[in-house]
């Protein structure tokens, strides 16, 4: 499968809202509240208002569902969407969960990021599929999402 770097998404996320256990596991809801992002064809910032909301699954997936509105650095808005599962070894998801720095090829980190724009100069993302590959920080995740030739 061929792929590219479409950019790098480093996202600041507030402390959590612990909505706490619901019926399909437990739930919490993580604010954005601001960001970067770079690639070749665009860059710019990660509007606050946005967020994360995630759900622990009892056999300790972590599932996430992020709503972003990036902003190009020449004032183009793109929503961007992306869900997403992490999970792996129990010390090192107790290591992400102090804030401590985890090499992430020790953990799976996973999403599929979804662009809607109406700015004709980045209307490529309308069209296109991508992944991302998952760096959890103690600030908020780092994505380095590639597009699907």
């Amino acid at each position: 499968m061929n792929h590219q770097l479409l950019m790098t998404l480093d996202v600041i996320v507030a402390p959590p809202q612990k909505i706490g256990l619901v019926p399909h596991g437990t739930r919490a809801t993580a604010p954005i509240t601001s960001g970067t992002f770079e690639g070749p064809r665009l860059r710019g910032t990660v509007l606050p208002g946005g967020g994360d909301w995630t759900l622990l699954r009892a056999d300790g997936v972590l599932e996430l569902d992020l709503r972003l509105t990036l902003q190009t650095d020449d004032g183009a808005l793109i929503h961007m969407t992306s869900f997403g599962l992490r999970h792996g070894p129990q010390d090192v998801i107790a290591a992400l969960g102090r804030g401590e720095t985890v090499d992430p090829s020790r953990y799976y980190f996973r999403t599929a990021p979804r662009f809607e724009t109406s700015a004709p100069q980045y209307a490529f993302l309308n069209r296109l599929l991508a992944i991302a590959l998952g760096d959890r920080r103690a600030r908020g995740p780092i994505y380095s999402i590639f597009e699907i030739l």
